[in-house]
């Protein structure tokens, strides 16, 4: 069946993140940046975007893309883990009652 295949076995790792004001959107996108430029020599780690709500522009999230959740779960086991992400932990969105979901592609086109 079409689009059952493409995709299947990635994972989406959603972390909540909230910007009050100007300043702090400003310091949520500079720690994105440098973020993201550690993960990029991640194994597995097939990239990420900062996304921000338009109704809720507080309201900003990191959707990071794995190509499994074995390979999310070993970087999250890692040492580097918390050092790699440390920037944007100031940051986290602490209206949620979980900072973070984890999310396995059932299916895509």
């Amino acid at each position: 069946m079409p689009g059952e295949g493409g995709g299947a076995g990635e994972v989406r790792v959603v972390v909540y993140q909230a910007a009050l004001d100007e300043g702090q959107l400003a310091a949520v996108r500079s720690a994105y940046h440098e973020v993201s430029e550690r993960l990029a020599k991640v194994p597995g780690m097939l990239g990420n975007e900062l996304l921000r709500s338009p109704l809720d522009p507080t309201a900003l999230a990191v959707m990071s893309r794995w190509e499994s959740l074995e390979a999310f779960r070993a970087w999250e086991a890692g040492a580097e883990h918390r050092e790699d992400t440390a920037p944007l932990r100031p940051y986290r969105d602490t209206r949620t009652a979980v900072p973070f979901a984890v999310y396995e592609v059932d299916a895509a086109y």
